[in-house]
């Protein structure tokens, strides 16, 4: 019943930016912790940020000064912009509500010249 999609990601040099969108449907999305992972291929997926009901973020020590979560429930959103991108930061980005576990189906973002 939960369904989240993820939109924006796309191939970007570094130093750039992108901003990726989240929206939700199936939940009664204000109450919820909302969270981005990413996965790059080999490697586990990590938690990159969260922000609470209210907005209360967090973020991964890799992208602090760089990405920022926000959310817009009214419109059942959950955003993250990135910037001053690297080429580290190339994975598959899933947003994800964290107190069901229900995730997206992932959105690619490559930071290369």
């Amino acid at each position: 019943q939960v369904q989240l999609v993820e939109s924006g990601g796309g191939l970007v040099q570094p130093g750039g930016s992108l901003r990726l969108s989240c929206v939700a449907s199936g939940v009664i999305f204000s109450i919820y912790t909302m969270a981005w992972y990413r996965q790059a291929p080999g490697k586990e997926r990590e938690l990159v940020a969260t922000i609470s009901t209210p907005d209360r973020t967090n973020y991964a020590d890799s992208v602090k000064g760089r990405f920022t979560i926000s959310r817009d429930n009214a419109k059942n959103m959950v955003y993250l912009q990135m910037n001053s991108l690297k080429p580290e930061d190339t994975a598959v980005y899933y947003c994800k509500l964290m107190q069901t576990g229900a995730w997206g189906q992932g959105t690619l973002v490559t930071v290369s010249p």
